[in-house]
């Protein structure tokens, strides 16, 4: 596999997904990209949404077209020479990749190599579950199942507590506690700015910032660049 997963497709005072551009410019170069916008509700307007990677992307002489813009997503997924799902709720995410038919499609396409790029919600479908979004769970979903292509869950956009904050929720920390309370397998937190690239086996840390490994029954480490290791 070759899976580029962003936390967060826009870093604050910068453009859109310009801190990684050299990044996804070399993953894509020379291939039509199919942009997923399921993450969004319909109602909110999926070629509004796609028209902004497809804007700049196409400033960086790639290609890219929204699923909704092919016949059916079948024959998106037969044209596809790379994939990007954006961000928005995963909740909505994980059922309309069920409800169109595109999940099996995506799920082979990205296992036989297709390279993979997703932001936010679109990295929480690549560990086995997406138990530990931070979306509300506005929809129902079949499952809570993800596609698994890694053997760890995510957490984008993670927060660090802030020192002498008066915020009395629960941290992502405890909240990724609770749940390993129920699941075994790792979550890795990725912080604004950072990305993790992987062939499903091996796995590196990329960007400014270390990512924050939590186990089960163990205390939570920082991961800095470089190899992901537990």
């Amino acid at each position: 596999m070759n899976l580029m997963l962003a936390s967060t497709s826009t870093v604050h005072g910068s453009p859109y997904l310009s801190y990684l551009s050299a990044e996804w410019i070399k993953h894509f170069s020379g291939r039509l990209v199919v942009f997923v916008p399921y993450a969004r509700p319909m109602g909110m307007n999926w070629d509004a949404y796609t028209q902004i990677p497809k804007s700049v992307m196409a400033a960086a002489g790639i290609e890219l077209r929204g699923v909704q813009e092919f016949a059916s997503p079948a024959e998106a997924a037969r044209q596809a020479e790379g994939w990007f799902v954006g961000g928005g709720n995963t909740f909505v995410l994980r059922r309309s990749l069920r409800e169109t038919g595109l999940e099996p499609l995506l799920d082979e396409s990205v296992r036989n190599g297709t390279p993979y790029m997703g932001s936010s919600a679109g990295i929480n479908i690549a560990g086995p579950s997406i138990e530990t979004t931070n979306d509300m769970p506005i929809v129902e979903v079949p499952t809570l199942q993800a596609m698994a292509w890694l053997p760890f869950n995510l957490n984008p956009h993670y927060l660090d507590p802030q020192p002498g904050g008066s915020h009395m929720g629960e941290t992502r920390e405890q909240r990724i506690a609770e749940f390993h309370a129920y699941h075994s397998q790792p979550v890795v937190g990725l912080r604004e700015g950072s990305w993790l690239t992987s062939n499903g086996s091996e796995h590196q840390v990329c960007g400014p910032h270390s990512a924050r490994i939590f186990s089960p029954g163990q205390a939570a480490v920082e991961c800095p660049p470089g190899p992901l290791r537990f």
